[in-house]
């Protein structure tokens, strides 16, 4: 029996501790008024959730998971954080995103930024972007001693980086002031571009490095961006994985032109995503530091910690109801922040829609001062330490992001792992899984495949530069969603009036709504307006009201009983009355004169699409 201390807060001390497996028992009869049979670890898995990478999520952690010392915060292995006050007490490096191409209105945003709370600035240089020579336009009346500067030029980093010191020096910023990276990363180019890397890209990556390790302390050169893997559909791991093998190859780069091991790794700054499962963006920072470290110390190398820079994911970021994204946006946040991220990007909520007005850019900069001024979050130091949840799952993201590190490694490299198709097979690969769990709705999406409002006013921006391309495809979770949302506009557009499907409701409200609710959400991500109007037909009067509806198409929604009593009689009817197609909510069955059945876990995708093809919808 624990025996507690008497602070007169104790529950049921007297009673002996509850054991595992007294919980698995209770779990087991819990099961088994469901209809499931199982008992012990088989209860508890019939609980977990299956993640990407071969990875799941029990219901329960205790003691029993928990793994070997993570050590301290800002000491080897950096587990628990990079530096030993973690983000206290003034909370993460607020980094926002510079994408227009005008250097005086970038130059207003900078600012509108900058005296809001924003700490950083990412600037994007290049075609469609900032010019190389109007970076000094986009940076006037920045304190560039006071704010740190990081680029993303592509192929243009060692024009835009030269230019940047040279603004430095023009203002009179001296060495030791100056913050930033100037964005080399001939590998992330590549992957987005499908241009491989050439000589002028390399030497422009190591002139850099040998400039900043020489006399720029505080500025770093290469960026080791890890976003072309996720935004292609990579998992966690693999985006673990291919940062460590870019991490290397960058390594080996800068060994081979004469730094020491520590003055490479100091040239590196490492780029993730982070998305609105916390947990998992929790554990993937935290273990893309232990990862790093290693290499770091099989390299014989004793620099510190990995310096991250974490993004809310533009996968994660919905066309449609995009005011959705700010809920998303603060869980990934919160994520990185816990997660131990150096600096954080809070892409704005309608990042995925164009160039973000004042508005939106206002909330994505709130999103962090709400977390660390109003949440506190920023006043623990590695708040997820300690959880056993955490803690594994760290643990095991870690071994696989090594795993397929080694992968990428016996593929010669990085680079090689591009160049032979390698890196895209395995990315689209696991895409093409997860648009398997998009299209079923098993993965949901609010405001889009769940949820979705018709009626919503479109968010209308400027549109944005296109990005660079070539390489590795970008996708969105929505994307299959938005063709057919697109559709319904295209129809609503030359028609005055959306694609309509009937639902039939038959018998009492108790029998029939939620199924009619499940029909109604489900034709809605695609586009089709349900009418549900009476609220309860039967044979004698559901011919009436499929006319009155307007629709070509009708769907069946109520209980199985009811199906077994009214259905077929209900379908007949619907079919004399110039019904094209009869559906039916629920799983397939034997009711004559229904052509498809809609339930949960069925390819909504598929289900949608053939509905809109059927309604002449191109």
């Amino acid at each position: 029996m624990t025996v507690l201390p008497d602070d007169g807060l104790s529950l049921a001390a007297e009673f002996p501790d509850a054991t595992h497996a007294q919980w698995q028992r209770l779990v087991e009869g819990v099961l088994r008024k469901s209809g499931k049979e199982v008992s012990g670890d088989d209860a508890e898995e019939a609980l977990s959730t299956t993640l990407e990478d071969g990875l799941s999520t029990r219901p329960l952690y205790t003691a029993r998971d928990a793994v070997a010392d993570t050590g301290f915060p800002g000491f080897a292995p950096f587990v628990r954080g990079g530096r030993p006050e973690g983000a206290t007490p003034g909370g993460w490096d607020v980094r926002q995103r510079h994408a227009g191409g005008d250097p005086a209105r970038t130059n207003e945003a900078v600012l509108a930024d900058l005296e809001n709370g924003v700490t950083s600035l990412w600037l994007t240089v290049g075609p469609g972007s900032v010019p190389v020579d109007g970076i000094g336009r986009a940076l006037d009346g920045v304190y560039l001693d006071l704010v740190a500067v990081v680029l993303d030029a592509g192929d243009a980093s060692g024009a835009a980086g030269r230019a940047l010191l040279e603004l430095y020096g023009e203002r009179g910023v001296r060495a030791d002031e100056a913050r930033g990276n100037l964005g080399a990363d001939p590998l992330g180019y590549a992957a987005r571009s499908g241009r491989e890397p050439g000589p002028t890209d390399w030497h422009d990556a190591v002139d850099l490095a040998r400039t900043t390790a020489g006399r720029w302390p505080g500025v770093r050169a290469l960026t080791v961006d890890a976003l072309p893997f996720h935004e292609a559909g990579g998992s966690a791991a693999q985006e673990l994985g291919l940062s460590l093998a870019t991490g290397v190859a960058y390594l080996r780069l800068l060994t081979d032109a004469g730094l020491s091991v520590d003055e490479a790794v100091g040239q590196l700054d490492f780029r993730y995503a982070a998305t609105a499962d916390q947990f998992l963006t929790i554990a993937k920072l935290r273990a893309a530091r232990r990862l790093w470290a290693r290499v770091v110390e099989v390299s014989g190398g004793g620099a510190g910690a990995q310096r991250q820079h974490a993004v809310t994911s533009s996968v994660m970021m919905t066309r449609r109801d995009p005011y959705v994204n700010m809920l998303r946006t603060t869980l990934a946040t919160l994520g990185a922040g816990v997660g131990g991220a150096d600096a954080v990007t809070v892409l704005p909520f309608d990042d995925a829609i164009g160039l973000p007005d004042a508005f939106a850019r206002r909330i994505a900069r709130n999103t962090s001062a709400v977390l660390v001024e109003e949440s506190h979050l920023a006043r623990v130091v590695d708040p997820a330490g300690g959880s056993w949840y955490v803690e594994r799952l760290t643990d095991e993201l870690a071994h696989a992001g090594w795993e397929f590190f080694r992968e990428v490694e016996r593929a010669g490299g990085a680079a090689a792992a591009l160049r032979s198709g390698f890196t895209g097979e395995r990315l689209a690969a696991t895409w093409a899984a997860r648009g398997k769990r998009l299209a079923t709705r098993r993965e949901p999406i609010t405001g889009v495949s769940e949820f979705p409002n018709l009626g919503e006013r479109p968010v209308e921006r400027e549109p944005a530069p296109a990005p660079v391309s070539g390489g590795l495809p970008r996708v969105r979770r929505d994307e299959a969603y938005e063709v057919l949302r697109a559709r319904s506009d295209a129809y609503l557009a030359r028609t005055g009036e959306r694609p309509k499907v009937f639902l039939a409701a038959l018998g009492p409200a108790a029998a029939h709504t939620a199924r009619a609710s499940f029909a109604a959400n489900l034709f809605q991500a695609g586009g089709i307006e349900p009418v549900h109007d009476p609220v309860s037909v039967d044979a004698a009067t559901v011919a009436a009201a499929f006319t009155a509806s307007g629709a070509t198409l009708a769907c069946l929604c109520s209980s199985d009983p009811v199906y077994a009593e009214q259905g077929a009689a209900v379908a007949a009817a619907l079919r004399a009355a110039g019904a094209a197609r009869v559906l039916l909510a629920g799983r397939p069955g034997e009711v004559p004169d229904v052509d498809t059945y809609v339930f949960a876990g069925c390819d909504a995708v598929a289900t949608l699409t053939s509905v809109l093809d059927s309604l002449g919808v191109s």
